[in-house]
């Protein structure tokens, strides 16, 4: 008998959860993306900054090249790019640029250092500056 009260109860919540009354939340209606490419990441030297394109937006991470250091200076993605790992793809890019060249790593802006101490890089290669950075 007590069975027959805990299969009625099972039966009950069934018919109130089924068929799901909520939409999907992952649907071309609700804008949302399953599968995020961000395009390839342009190192735009005239401008000193890494650049992606997309949907007629630009994020950006500003830079300076000196000698031997690759400044990064400011990140900035725009709210239609956010949470699409755009501004990784902006830092990796950054940081591949400064082994291809040999250069350290200075960096200055916020989300860069936030990064790189969750994704560290090569201790003598990365120089994490707490204070901001004169140009």
């Amino acid at each position: 008998m007590h069975a027959d009260r805990d299969e009625d109860a099972l039966d009950e919540a069934i018919e109130e959860t089924f068929p799901a009354s909520d939409p999907p939340s992952n649907t071309v209606a609700t804008g949302a993306r399953l599968c995020y490419t961000p395009e390839p990441v342009h190192d735009n030297r005239e401008a000193s900054r890494f650049e992606v394109r997309q949907d007629g937006e630009v994020a950006f991470l500003e830079y300076e090249r000196q000698p031997d250091v690759l400044v990064l200076v400011h990140t900035y993605v725009p709210p239609s790019l956010r949470n699409v790992h755009v501004g990784t793809a902006l830092v990796t890019a950054a940081v591949a640029a400064a082994e291809r060249e040999a250069r350290h790593i200075e960096a200055v802006c916020p989300f860069v250092r936030e990064y790189l101490s969750r994704h560290p890089i090569d201790d003598a290669q990365a120089r994490l500056h707490p204070g901001s950075h004169s140009r």
